[in-house]
């Protein structure tokens, strides 16, 4: 039987049973119940904040982010065009106009060319939706400047780098998602911790996230008589969700030990290969690790990318490429799209590789060898 090794699964614990069994039991299934708020404490306490709130997903979570800080029709937003499409859709739901910023080589937004945009566009940027692409971190010290220098709301897209944070610098020991305005977070399968769906979202500022968390339970201010003072949305995390993160996030540090224990083994074993380099993480951050990103030079190696990915795939190995690019999409073409010439590149090379924190030893060598009888072919 061939072997298949997934990209990103969750790693799930039989304790987990415990929880789910007395959401069953006393029937707390839905959108209340204790693990919801038992969930917010613990989570706010490991990123260092105050507290926070859940949410049905991370698109959910940014979707309130906007709505917060009052972003809306005819407002400008600044978003990465290297990066998973919920990060720019609700940009469109708010009905702001997108303008989609290049990566530098951590494929996060390039804070250079942010820089420049920003210099000859003064005064028509609203908000920063950035993205820390893969568990690693865009250059916050930069763009907290600039957003300081043109009074611009940041979000920090955090959806892939929980367990990801600052180790030097003016923000030392700031998780990612807690040093712009807003934080958002994702809890999908294939994140490194999961609670099936789900999300969460973060602030410094408490009357903007009690606001997200009116919003997220559909403006109701009287829940007896049904009164709602506002268009919201029915976001709320369900408690059984929650009752799965309560359990997930005791398990985070091992969970990221593990990811760099693997990247490290990766590193080594590929490392002897012409053409492939496994792509680093920044200094001066703790990354999470979350993806390992091969970048393919197709002229040294032989083989294209997506040549390479296809026998992959037909060894059982589940890869994928990056994302295309948002700025190409059909809804999203008719936008400005400021001096994009890294992420093509990036687009075009990059080849994301099994990365699961249950991924065996012989499944992670099984990959290495596959990729080297490849290139030999």
């Amino acid at each position: 039987m061939k072997k298949e090794i997934p990209l990103s699964v969750p790693n799930l614990s039989i304790d987990i049973v415990d929880n789910l069994r007395e959401c069953i039991e006393t029937g707390w299934v839905s959108t209340g119940g204790r693990f919801i708020t038992e969930f917010e404490r613990k989570f706010a306490r490991y990123v260092g904040v105050e507290s926070a709130v859940s949410t049905q997903s991370g698109t959910a979570g940014l979707h309130l982010a906007l709505r917060a800080l009052g972003i809306g029709p005819g407002d400008y937003v600044i978003v990465p065009t290297l990066t998973f499409v919920a990060a720019v859709a609700p940009v469109l739901y708010q009905g702001a106009i997108p303008v989609f910023m290049d990566c530098d080589d951590t494929l996060c937004m390039d804070a250079s060319k942010l820089e420049e945009y920003l210099k000859y566009n003064p005064g028509k940027v609203k908000a920063i939706i950035v993205v820390h692409i893969f568990g690693n971190m865009a250059n916050m010290e930069k763009i907290m400047e600039l957003a300081l220098k043109y009074d611009i709301k940041v979000i920090e897209d955090a959806t892939e780098s929980l367990g990801t944070y600052v180790t030097e610098g003016c923000y030392k020991g700031s998780h990612a998602g807690t040093i712009g305005d807003i934080g958002v977070y994702s809890f999908n399968a294939n994140k490194i911790i999961t609670t099936g769906g789900g999300g969460m979202v973060v602030s410094k500022d408490q009357g903007k996230l009690e606001y997200m968390r009116y919003l997220s339970i559909t403006a109701k201010a009287d829940s007896l008589y049904f009164v709602h003072d506002d268009v919201g949305y029915n976001y709320r995390m369900l408690n059984i969700q929650a009752a799965l993160g309560v359990s997930q996030l005791d398990e985070l540090e091992n969970f990221v030990n593990t990811k760099i224990k693997n990247y490290e083994m990766y590193r080594q074993r590929l490392s002897e290969i012409n053409g492939i380099t496994i792509l680093p993480f920044k200094n001066g951050i703790r990354a999470n690790h979350w993806f390992y990103s091969l970048l393919i030079n197709d002229q040294v190696l032989g083989i294209t990318r997506d040549e390479l990915m296809k026998q992959l795939i037909e060894e059982g190995i589940q890869c994928r490429p990056v994302w295309k690019l948002i700025h190409t999409l059909k809804p999203y073409k008719g936008y400005n799209a400021y001096r994009i010439e890294q992420a093509p590149f990036y687009e075009s090379n990059v080849l994301n590789i099994p990365c699961s924190t249950n991924l065996k030893i012989e499944d992670l060598d099984f990959v290495c060898e596959k990729i080297k009888d490849i290139v030999k072919a």
